[in-house]
């Protein structure tokens, strides 16, 4: 079976670029931080170079830019009443990283990205403002694309809860500004909010953490294979099999306002709720 080349990996990466361009009155936003999936045996292979990917990723992410930015023949004749929109790169640069894709299905030579474009609050989404998500993937030699919005709440940047937790990048601190996040490994077809760099034992969806708007409470699920503690207590899963088949019960349980979750005893993950001491 075909391996992923360099190259491929640098060509998925400019055109999940494309696929997530939003366009706006006076400018077209490019998505800013992308995840990159590969097999095990093509991220082993390629290990070496992956700085120079990332690298020359970049570069044709710039050139692809500065293609879609030259006038078009009717603004050089002056023909056009109003300027093109130009493609503007995001302001802290090109965010890449290149993971290892570890569901059994993946085949040598699938690549899978997801990237994500933080948008403007606008009034037709409402009052807050949105994250726009892009997953793209080649699986033996097919291209597939889709795109998802999320709102995010509009008060000043607060938000409810902070995490801090430790993965394979280091420590790391993550704001909880939406109502409801998935947290897990992530990959291909599973869309996760806190998105965990650690071993298999975590699951891709391990827990969905949820706030009730009207009261403030916190609330956890548990969706993975190897479990979830709270403060050193293991919660009740709510996945159950039926006949082979998956099935969510929807049991949650309170999540203290401070709270240390671990999951599978690999990851831990501190939980503070905003305004708690």
């Amino acid at each position: 079976m075909t391996s992923a080349t360099a190259r491929d990996i640098i060509q998925e990466l400019v055109r999940n670029m494309r696929e997530g361009l939003e366009p706006l009155e006076y400018s077209v936003l490019a998505p800013a931080i992308y995840h990159v999936y590969l097999h095990p045996d093509d991220l082993e292979r390629l290990r070496g170079i992956l700085p120079r990917i990332i690298d020359e990723a970049r570069r044709a992410l710039d050139g692809e830019l500065a293609s879609l930015n030259r006038a078009p023949l009717t603004e050089k004749l002056k023909l056009s009443r109003k300027p093109a929109a130009k493609v503007e790169a995001p302001a802290g640069g090109w965010t890449i990283d290149i993971l290892e894709n570890t569901e059994e299905e993946t085949h040598p030579g699938d690549i899978t990205i997801y990237s994500e474009l933080a948008l403007p609050a606008k009034p037709d989404y409402g009052a807050g403002s949105m994250t726009k998500r892009i997953a793209t993937s080649r699986l033996s030699g097919e291209l597939k694309t889709s795109q998802k919005y999320e709102e995010k709440p509009d008060a000043a940047g607060d938000a409810f809860a902070t995490i801090e937790y430790q993965d394979n990048k280091g420590p790391q601190i993550y704001r909880m500004t939406k109502n409801q996040i998935v947290i897990g490994r992530g990959g291909r077809d599973y869309w996760t909010d806190l998105t965990l760099e650690t071993l298999p034992d975590v699951s891709r969806e391990h827990i969905r953490l949820r706030r009730d708007p009207d009261t403030g409470k916190f609330f956890v699920k548990d969706l993975s294979r190897l479990g979830t503690t709270i403060d050193g207590q293991k919660i009740p899963s709510s996945i159950d099999y039926v006949e082979g088949e998956k099935k969510d019960k929807n049991l949650e349980v309170d999540l203290p306002p401070h709270a240390r979750i671990g999951l599978a005893d690999v990851v831990y993950l501190d939980f503070q709720a905003a305004g708690s001491q």
